[in-house]
């Protein structure tokens, strides 16, 4: 008899090994909503935000700003031109997504850029400049 080490997700592992086999990965990821991943970074400036969008067109894509909010739509349509192919497992995800930011600070909505190469969308988004104090001189009054 072998020993073998305890360990205490083998049993998950197991069943997610089991699902993977009895269920068609296509059925099973129709059941999850799909979304981009997304990088946000933000700077005194501006906010930049980027999306993995792999294998979409341009004009699948959409950008619009509305109350402080950013909203990033579009649709990945399933590619249907191999005939006579049968998949053994298919895990791409395919279908709408919609993504929604609060940018929680003024923005500049006219000066908003967004750039789609390679497979990834870039958005940036000019932050307004924030009012400086002015300094008031005082006067010796009459």
């Amino acid at each position: 008899m072998a020993i073998a080490r305890w360990g205490p997700f083998r049993d998950v592992e197991r069943f997610t090994e089991d699902m993977d086999y009895w269920v068609p990965a296509r059925r099973f990821r129709k059941m999850m909503p799909w979304s981009p991943d997304m990088d946000i970074k933000e700077t005194d400036s501006e906010i930049m935000m980027k999306a993995d969008l792999p294998g979409m067109k341009m004009e699948d894509i959409d950008v619009s700003v509305e109350d402080g909010r950013l909203v990033i739509c579009g649709e990945r349509k399933m590619e249907k031109e191999e005939k006579g192919k049968d998949y053994v497992r298919t895990e791409r995800s395919y279908g709408s997504f919609s993504r929604s930011f609060n940018l929680g600070v003024p923005v500049k909505e006219d000066k908003i850029r967004a750039s789609y190469k390679d497979g990834v969308l870039e958005v940036t988004i000019p932050k307004v400049e924030p009012k400086k104090p002015k300094k008031i001189k005082v006067e010796p009054g009459e």
